[in-house]
């Protein structure tokens, strides 16, 4: 199978390159490359201006404000994005949400959400995980109850990405008990300046805010805001986790930050010496560099070759578990590279106050979570385990 671009597929890459080149603000590119998080006026800024060529939802029709790419040229340029140190348009809104609506949604769901989605005039953030329920996200327990032409929902959510910016939540909620619990699972839309909703912060320990817990007490929400049918929720919600696919291995952004910790090593230390002459050093990201390749190529495999999906159903759990495994042994690399100034933190309520090497250990211990979030290590093992042997 042919694993390197053709000609058609580099002239697109060539034209993203540019395209990141001439309108990627440079403040946001050095804040990215320093190990900062995007800001949400970041992320808004440059979604805005790939909406403009259809890329901040590059795989959705063009009908509905996308560009119709297909897979590889989709990569492509999640990767350049990664590589150019430049913020991804939000996933909630686009991989997740957008390409529910795309499947599942009402005609008018679609006129009215996705070309708000794709500008971001409405930041969504994901309403799944609760407390005590683990990975085991069919034991929710948030009820929607039907009221007439409204739902009643109570219940919390826990580990919400990004709620105190949201302006939306799509969630799931049960509207009714079945002898299967993944039954009577609803799929909704939810207004978060809605009456009833409570969002209290969850500081995680890269000492930033980007997870809360989102409280419902007799939330009101329009049947109208129903995705799917009642009851048919896991649904969408199983179209939503495959629909990550592309993106799962990250493989973009590893490169970019290994080219970082080779930046950072080529610095002079004491004494004039530099990091990146050491032989041991070198060795070490040789090693990393050849562990990167091979899983990019393993990716496009499994993304350019339809019938791996089908005979090896395993197969995305590798690019998730060593994606995984491999983004935090290069951010781990790279707090290693930083040394004592990785350690330093001035006094501040934000990421912009955290010192240019200190921004790479916060994201060292942001990606601790990696091997957790959108499937953990542990359950990828599993079907690993399943799929080869039986």
């Amino acid at each position: 199978m042919k694993l390197e671009l053709d000609p058609t597929q580099a002239a697109f890459r060539d034209e993203v390159r540019v395209f990141i080149r001439d309108h990627l603000p440079d403040e946001i590119r050095q804040r990215l490359r320093r190990g900062h998080a995007p800001r949400k006026r970041d992320s808004v800024t440059w979604q805005r201006l790939l909406n403009t060529r259809g890329w901040a939802a590059p795989h959705w029709p063009t009908e509905y404000g996308g560009a119709g790419l297909d897979v590889a040229r989709r990569l492509i340029l999640v990767d350049e994005l990664y590589r150019a140190s430049a913020p991804q348009p939000i996933g909630f809104n686009v991989n997740m949400l957008g390409t529910v609506l795309l499947r599942y949604g009402t005609e008018a769901q679609k006129r009215f959400f996705l070309p708000k989605l794709a500008n971001l005039d409405l930041w969504f953030c994901q309403g799944f995980s609760e407390p005590g329920s683990g990975s085991d996200l069919a034991s929710l327990r948030t009820r929607a109850e039907r009221e007439g032409e409204h739902y009643r929902v109570n219940g919390q959510k826990i580990w919400t990405t990004h709620a105190h910016q949201a302006d939306w939540m799509f969630a799931l909620v049960r509207t009714e008990q079945a002898a299967r619990k993944q039954d009577g699972i609803s799929f909704l839309l939810i207004d978060m300046k809605s009456p009833g909703i409570t969002v209290r912060p969850i500081v995680s320990i890269d000492g930033q805010h980007h997870l809360n817990e989102v409280f419902l007490d007799d939330v009101r929400v329009p049947v109208e805001n129903l995705v799917g049918e009642e009851g048919r929720g896991w649904d969408c919600a199983k179209y939503l986790l495959v629909s990550e696919r592309v993106s799962v291995a990250s493989v973009g952004q590893c490169w970019e930050r290994l080219d970082y910790a080779r930046e950072l090593a080529s610095r002079p230390r004491c004494g004039g010496t530099r990091l990146v002459d050491d032989a041991k050093f070198g060795g070490e990201l040789a090693a990393l560099g050849a562990e990167v390749r091979a899983l990019e190529l393993t990716a496009w495999r499994f993304l350019l070759d339809p019938d791996i999906g089908r005979t090896l159903p395993g197969f995305a759990s590798v690019l998730k578990l060593k994606g995984s495994e491999l983004i935090q042994e290069i951010t781990a690399l790279l707090a290693r590279v930083s040394g004592l100034a990785g350690l330093e933190r001035r006094a501040s309520d934000g990421a912009d106050a955290l010192h240019a090497d200190a921004a790479t250990v916060s994201r060292y211990f942001f990606h601790r979570a990696t091997s957790i979030y959108g499937g953990s290590s542990e359950v990828q093992k599993d079907i690993l385990a399943k799929a080869i042997l039986g």
